[in-house]
C-alpha cells in the first residue's frame, strides 16, 4: 500500500517520462483527476483518458514530447507537501514558479487549480507540486 499517492503519481509521470515512454497508466483518485485535467489544460500532457472500473479504474495518460528535440515537455515534476510535512500557504504568499513559467498545484476549499487560479479567487491552501 502506498503512504503518498500523489508521490506515486508524479514518479510515475517522471519515471515514464524520462524512459520516453508515450503512455503511462496510473490508479485513479478524485484529486489525480483534478491534478491531471489542469496538467492537460496547462499543456503539459498531450491527452488523458479515465477507464472507471467497477472499484477504482484507471488514468491513462499520453505524455508530450517536444517536436525537435524529442525532449519530455514536463523538465521537472516535483512533490512539495509530504505526509511528514504539509506546507500550507496563504494568498498573499502563494509560490510563482520560474517567475511565471512553471506553475504550482494548490488543494485549496474550492478545489484543486494552479497558484494563479488560487490568488484570482483569493484562497490559499496546501501546496501540493511544483511542475516546469
Amino acid at each position: 500500500m502506498f503512504t503518498d499517492p500523489i508521490a506515486d503519481y508524479l514518479t510515475r509521470i517522471r519515471n515514464a517520462s524520462s524512459a520516453g515512454h508515450r503512455v503511462v497508466e496510473i490508479p485513479a483518485s478524485k484529486v489525480k483527476k483534478e491534478i491531471t485535467k489542469i496538467l492537460f489544460d496547462q499543456g503539459y500532457i498531450l491527452s488523458y483518458k479515465f477507464e472507471d472500473a467497477e472499484t477504482q479504474g484507471n488514468i491513462k495518460i499520453a505524455l508530450k514530447y517536444d517536436k525537435i528535440t524529442k525532449e519530455p515537455v514536463i523538465r521537472k515534476i516535483e512533490r512539495i507537501s509530504k505526509p511528514g510535512l504539509r506546507k500550507y500557504t496563504g494568498v498573499e504568499t502563494l509560490p510563482r514558479v520560474l517567475n511565471g513559467l512553471g506553475i504550482a498545484i494548490v488543494s485549496t476549499s474550492h478545489g484543486v487549480m494552479t497558484s494563479k487560479q488560487a490568488r484570482q479567487e483569493n484562497v490559499g491552501g496546501e501546496v501540493l507540486c511544483y511542475v516546469y
